[in-house]
């Protein structure tokens, strides 16, 4: 029996990340835009106990060629904040993450949607704290240009200091409900944010009672310096990217020890790297799954993607030459940096690099349940994670056959829950409950309980 356990998250891009999955035989090519799909994904992910269920969001068609994005099966997706409260009346344990860009929103707005989906979900909510990397999104905000890398995250730093702040607007008593009396709140239990600061100006109080879990988890996914830093500060989860697992122990320690420079506890952060799974009877059978999924995505479709990870247009490449130079630019560093990575550690070239990112590129676990059982459980020991956020290669296929094998090798092996012992996702995550920063509990009632 191992005394640490695997957090999983099934990360749903809303559905699945492989750009060839909506063309899986008896694959749902419309799952992403079927709430009844959508529901069923997200009941049969509670029933095999997974902490939460992740989803992705973008404010603009991805910023690739219409010869590419016409082969998207994300070209349209619904709006998490709309998806995840309807998920959480049709289910009652699973956390419900939603991706919220603090680059094109305002506090108070997710401030507010965010504490309203906890207290519908009764304490599952997460929001996944993200500065978008698509410059494309400025032009549907009013703005022409993108806004530099380090000024967004300057941006999200203090916007997460607002949100927070705003989550503590009520004391976790002010709420009477007197009704002999006619008094419904106590106003000496509420703070007034008054936030003025170099980026945002808030006033405050939240109009909605702090969340049932103090705060929603808080998820943060870049991997850049400015994005490991911010995740040191503020995290709970982190969303890491894949890649070898050397990388990943790292990345795991580098996250960790700045959390601890930072006066936070290093356990307090559950760090779950990305990670598809392809299930076979045999290694070789899930091998042949893999590459069947990767032949299924086209060269438009791929240099598409190759594109935006290098924040330039690919298609000027000569397709069959080694990647060249590649400039800074404002799109996601991290994900620039892992493209070029792969293209000079593999040798490959610009057609080759295209076609592995155009599927999915990232960290990947491809074999029987006991093999994939046996790197997850690696993974764990060696503190390269706390858990995955687990990829699908299709639904609904994938993901029951994720369910349905992987799942009840890793419970046999003690490395994941029979059944939720909690009904928040902070205790999913064995996470505590933030005191509220206005509103502390005296020393004498903290001992008491």
């Amino acid at each position: 029996m191992s005394r640490r356990q695997l957090h999983l998250g099934a990360f749903m891009r809303p559905v699945t990340i492989h750009t060839g999955s909506w063309r899986w035989p008896r694959a749902w090519a419309d799952a992403n835009f079927s709430f009844p799909k959508l529901k069923a994904l997200a009941q049969r992910l509670e029933a095999a106990k997974f902490d939460a269920f992740f989803m992705a969001d973008h404010l603009a068609l991805l910023n690739m060629p219409i010869e590419a994005l016409r082969r998207s099966h994300t070209v349209t997706s619904f709006d998490p904040l709309t998806l995840l409260p309807a998920l959480a009346a049709v289910t009652e344990r699973i956390g419900l993450i939603a991706t919220a860009s603090t680059t094109y929103n305002d506090p108070y707005h997710v401030a507010r949607k965010f504490a309203s989906l906890d207290h519908i979900s009764n304490g599952r909510a997460g929001w996944n704290l993200v500065t978008t990397a698509n410059p494309d999104a400025a032009l549907n905000f009013g703005h022409d240009a993108h806004m530099a890398h380090g000024e967004r995250y300057k941006r999200a730093r203090e916007f997460f200091d607002v949100v927070t702040g705003l989550w503590d607007s009520f004391a976790d008593d002010a709420f009477l409900r007197d009704q002999e009396s006619g008094i419904f709140w106590d106003p000496s239990r509420m703070h007034v944010l008054d936030h003025d600061g170099p980026e945002l100006r808030v006033r405050g109080p939240l109009n909605v009672a702090r969340p049932v879990q103090g705060w929603p988890v808080i998820v943060q996914a870049g991997a850049s310096e400015a994005g490991r830093q911010i995740a040191a500060e503020t995290a709970e989860m982190v969303f890491a990217a894949g890649g070898p697992i050397e990388d990943a122990r790292s990345f795991y320690a580098d996250v960790k020890g700045r959390a601890a420079r930072a006066g936070r506890d290093p356990e307090g952060i559950k760090i779950l790297p990305g990670c598809l799974v392809v299930v076979g009877d045999t290694v070789v059978e899930a091998r042949a799954k893999r590459a069947k999924l990767d032949s299924l995505v086209h060269y438009e479709s791929a240099i598409g993607s190759l594109s935006i990870a290098l924040g330039v247009d690919a298609r000027q490449f000569d397709p069959d030459g080694p990647l060249p130079e590649i400039p800074e630019t404002e799109a996601s560093k991290s994900g620039r940096e892992r493209a070029i990575n792969i293209a000079r550690r593999e040798g490959l070239t610009v057609r080759q690099l295209a076609q592995r990112l155009g599927g999915y590129a990232g960290a990947a676990m491809v074999g029987t349940p006991a093999t994939i059982a046996d790197e997850m459980q690696r993974w764990l020991e060696e503190r390269a994670a706390d858990g995955f956020n687990v990829m699908f290669p299709h639904v609904p296929g994938g993901l029951e056959e994720f369910c349905d094998l992987v799942v009840p090798e890793l419970q046999r092996r003690g490395l994941f829950r029979t059944e939720y012992t909690g009904t928040t996702l902070r205790e999913h995550l064995g996470l505590p409950r933030p005191e509220n920063r206005f509103f502390p509990v005296p020393d004498t009632q903290r001992r008491a309980g």
